[in-house]
């Protein structure tokens, strides 16, 4: 959302504005700039906390703007995304602001160039998480998924070295004193035939020496198409950003003058 200077409702402090050199005005515009974005930032994130289900600080995080100057009086509140391992804020927002389909995960990607992810498919935890897979949000925690894509080779010839060596898989088959063994393997139910056409798509656990505590653990869905969620329109509604704008600069200009 971009806030620029309006300079409508300024007739209440015309006397403290004609106080004023060009600098002094510039300064406390952008001053009054930057409060009614904090102002947006809140109500952008309050309206994620109101319609998506446990929202991860990195997506309400990810509201953040560069603060208006002098020289540019205006601002431009939006989700940012900073690189790393982390998904794009930008692109999990549109989907819900626009409807349509997500893009892939970095994860996803690299499932399904290595032949294990399906075409038109994309995963999802199972509504029971292997235990230690999940933080809590509804998303596979970092490390437990770079296990899982190393475990099945999958990070490709550039992150070769991520990739699980033989010896590391069979100390995770074999277990600890505090840790069961467990053993990954990828199931395709009735999508293909063989052995494990019983089971749902994804990828599942064999825990323990056993071999009959069989757990699912990252679950193939067909790409969902989402419907509109969050809406900008009622993010500016609640905000009252222009209003609030024309309050702000007053306050501000009061406060150069002096009074």
């Amino acid at each position: 959302m971009k806030i620029g200077l309006n300079m409508v409702g300024l007739e209440k402090v015309r006397k403290e504005l004609d106080q004023l050199s060009g600098p002094q005005f510039r300064i406390a515009a952008a001053k009054a700039i930057n409060d009614t974005a904090f102002k947006v930032r809140k109500a952008m994130q309050d309206e994620m906390v109101s319609v998506f289900q446990d929202p991860t600080p990195h997506i309400l995080r990810s509201i953040q703007f560069k603060s208006a100057t002098a020289e540019k009086l205006e601002v431009n509140v939006q989700p940012t995304y900073y690189g790393g391992k982390g998904i794009d804020p930008q692109q999990i927002l549109r989907a819900q602001e626009a409807g349509g389909t997500r893009r892939d995960k970095k994860s996803e990607v690299l499932l399904r160039r290595a032949g294990i992810l399906p075409a038109g498919y994309q995963t999802a935890l199972p509504r029971v998480p292997f235990p230690g897979s999940d933080d809590g949000r509804g998303n596979m925690r970092g490390p437990f998924l770079v296990q899982l894509i190393s475990y099945f080779q999958a990070f490709g010839e550039q992150g070769f070295k991520a990739n699980m060596s033989d010896k590391r898989k069979a100390s995770l088959i074999k277990g600890t004193s505090k840790v069961s063994g467990r053993r990954y393997f990828v199931a395709y139910g009735k999508l293909r035939s063989g052995k494990t056409g019983h089971l749902a798509p994804g990828i599942w656990a064999v825990v323990g020496k056993t071999g009959a505590d069989v757990r699912p653990v990252l679950m193939f869905v067909r790409t969902p198409t989402y419907t509109p969620r969050l809406s900008m329109e009622r993010v500016a509604q609640k905000a009252d950003a222009a209003n609030y704008l024309a309050k702000r600069l007053r306050f501000r200009i009061r406060e150069a003058a002096g009074v």
